[in-house]
């Protein structure tokens, strides 16, 4: 008996629950996987699958072998991947899921320095809106940059901070006075991405808080499209300086109410990874280099540990990298 090509088979199995469509994974025949299955159980005297006309099943034996199974697998190409490196070797295409405000302003630039460095290295990129739309399974390395973190599989380290801005265009401003304190913004056609708080917002001055309902006339979800329409006169926005910093350095946006803090300003950039004990060569050279690189850009040099996200902790939909909390 081939053991470790039964096991492959009994994963596809275990799987898909479908002997047809493991085969159909495997490009190997259904009389194969069956008798591969049959020979593994013998071989282990106990019955790994319940099979009957209307479904497949795992028994509890079952369960508890897979779960090492999938473990050994992970291990050996691991194993493999590093002799293909070794050997210079061209590995598969690393998966990146990044939401859309990374993509445009720091990838490309963070892609192209591992490149230089890793030549033979090539990407699979998905771009997100939402971390929801993405299941863990659809990539090997995230940049998120959505308020909140929810999937607690995940093992998630900070790059760098971030921070938004009220801005306008000076012909919109020609067109509305100048909002010169946080209420006026309720005379303002307010614009904002549909993941920055739209209740309300609120300022701080000194031992004052001003807090300000925000009725948005229009709410969509990537903040690219908000800044299309700040920039078309259509109303004020709060965006990441990041995504404005040229607009701002040329004069085509203001920056509004700047003697106000604007409360909840400073989120977070992650990158995030699946935590498994055997991580794919590919996948931690990317990581390492990516922590490197922002931990050596930050002047200040801060350094936190990885934390999981069930923490909660908020992230930007920004790339505005600042100072602090570089890992």
């Amino acid at each position: 008996m081939n053991q470790l090509a039964s096991l492959r088979i009994f994963v596809k199995v275990a799987e898909s629950l479908n002997f047809a469509e493991a085969a159909k994974q495997l490009g190997i025949s259904n009389s194969v996987v069956t008798r591969s299955i049959a020979t593994l159980e013998q071989h282990l005297s106990v019955r790994l699958i319940n099979r009957t006309t209307r479904r497949v099943a795992l028994t509890p034996a079952g369960e508890s072998y897979f779960q090492g199974c999938v473990q050994v697998l992970k291990q050996l190409d691991s194993m493999d991947e590093t002799i293909a490196f070794a050997s210079s070797q061209p590995g598969g295409p690393l998966r990146i899921a990044t939401c859309s405000a990374y993509a445009n302003t720091e990838l490309s630039e963070v892609l192209a320095a591992y490149r230089a460095e890793e030549p033979r290295a090539n990407f699979e990129l998905t771009v997100f809106e939402n971390l929801a739309d993405v299941a863990v399974t659809e990539f090997d390395v995230c940049f998120s940059a959505e308020r909140r973190l929810r999937d607690s599989s995940l093992v998630c380290r900070p790059l760098a901070r971030t921070r938004d801005v009220i801005v306008a265009t000076p012909a919109y401003l020609s067109r509305h006075p100048t909002p010169n304190t946080p209420e006026a913004l309720a005379h303002h056609d307010v614009l904002l991405a549909s993941d920055a708080p739209s209740r309300y917002w609120e300022f701080r001055e000194r031992e004052r808080t001003h807090r300000i309902v925000v009725k948005p006339i229009m709410n969509p979800q990537s903040p690219f499209i908000v800044k299309r329409a700040v920039l078309a006169g259509l109303g004020i926005a709060r965006l990441s300086k990041s995504i404005v910093q040229e607009e701002l350095a040329a004069g085509t946006l203001k920056s509004l109410l700047g003697g106000f803090t604007l409360d909840g300003d400073e989120r977070t950039v992650w990158i995030l990874y699946s935590g498994q004990p055997h991580m794919a060569v590919a996948v931690r050279r990317f990581v390492d280099f990516v922590v490197t690189r922002y931990r050596e850009n930050s002047p200040r040099g801060n350094l936190n540990r990885p934390v999981s996200a069930n923490l909660l902790q908020q992230c930007s939909s920004t790339a505005d990298f600042l100072s602090s909390s570089i890992l």
